[in-house]
């Protein structure tokens, strides 16, 4: 055999092998890219009930920009007239549905139909999506150094001057100020609580889990200054959402402890809990029957 054939030989199981090596290594490289990202690469099946809807992109007027609403409607709305309270929450791909949810979903419409069955306690839920990349801008009151210019108060205005107008126009809401809740986890946390000493004449309830207070640090003076004495505000926070959430989180506390009265709010911290959908899921039914504690949960037609 001469030497050249076996040289050619040796560089076609060479080039073999490179080839094998880099089919894997892009296999692994779509894994980690995969895993990053969040997803699986295959399309979860839904897990919205059948009392969840999905309105028809909203344009919003104050950022020029679409945005798709989910709708919960409790379990008696077609079977009744009566009229339901309002709870206004953010992040609408991740409160419903394991098919639009970045890495599982909070469980809103299966938890609110075992409260309604166990407690009779029945809202109407507004889920607002949010905007991907426009996300933290949106949700933040504040301008960031790093993120840019806050678009907090736009994205409010959309809320309380567009969608909640045509939500009580198109369905059987309270709409009230006592009636009307609005929650969110972490940006959804910290807008959550700057909309209601915004808009103390809209929201009078707040379910605040797991706040970015560290985005918008300037809510921690508003707070002291702004805070309706008559406002209802459950805090959730996760020991294991790391050093800077925590601190923040017992900061406002103390800010809390001096503005209201003790049976207005609560603030909870969950040694185990961490900065997921999961756990946030498990403290849902909790903080809703403490916002919502001693209302009407269902008025007749007349709001009375």
């Amino acid at each position: 055999m001469s030497t050249t054939t076996t040289s050619t030989r040796a560089h076609r199981a060479a080039l073999s092998s490179w080839r094998v090596a880099c089919t894997v290594a892009a296999a692994l490289l779509a894994a980690l890219l995969a895993a990053c990202d969040g997803h699986d690469g295959t399309t979860a099946a839904s897990t919205a009930q059948a009392n969840v809807t999905v309105l028809s992109p909203l344009q919003m007027e104050a950022l020029q920009r679409q945005r798709s609403v989910r709708i919960y409607l409790p379990p008696s709305y077609d079977s009744s007239e009566r009229r339901y309270p309002v709870l206004y929450m953010h992040d609408g791909q991740n409160l419903f549905d394991d098919a639009t949810s970045f890495v599982g979903e909070w469980g809103v419409d299966e938890t609110l139909n075992a409260l309604a069955e166990s407690h009779h306690l029945e809202l109407i839920v507004v889920g607002i999506d949010h905007g991907d990349d426009h996300r933290i801008t949106e949700l933040n009151p504040f301008d960031h150094e790093k993120f840019g210019a806050g678009e907090g108060e736009a994205y409010l205005r959309f809320v309380v001057e567009q969608l909640k107008p045509q939500i009580d126009r198109d369905y059987r809401t309270l709409p009230d100020r006592n009636n009307t809740a609005i929650m969110g986890s972490s940006m959804g946390g910290l807008i959550s609580h700057y909309a209601i000493n915004r808009y103390p004449q809209v929201f009078s309830k707040a379910g605040i889990f797991s706040p970015a207070y560290w985005v918008g640090p300037q809510i921690l003076p508003l707070t002291e200054q702004a805070t309706p004495a008559d406002a209802r505000l459950y805090l959730l926070m996760g020991g294991r959402e790391g050093e800077e959430m925590v601190e923040n989180f017992a900061q406002m506390g103390e800010l809390l402890s001096r503005s209201l009265p003790g049976e207005r709010w609560r603030a909870k911290l969950v040694a185990e809990g961490e900065h997921n959908e999961g756990f946030w899921r498990g403290e849902l039914a909790e903080a809703v029957l403490w916002l919502f504690e001693g209302e009407n949960f269902a008025a007749s037609a007349s709001g009375e």
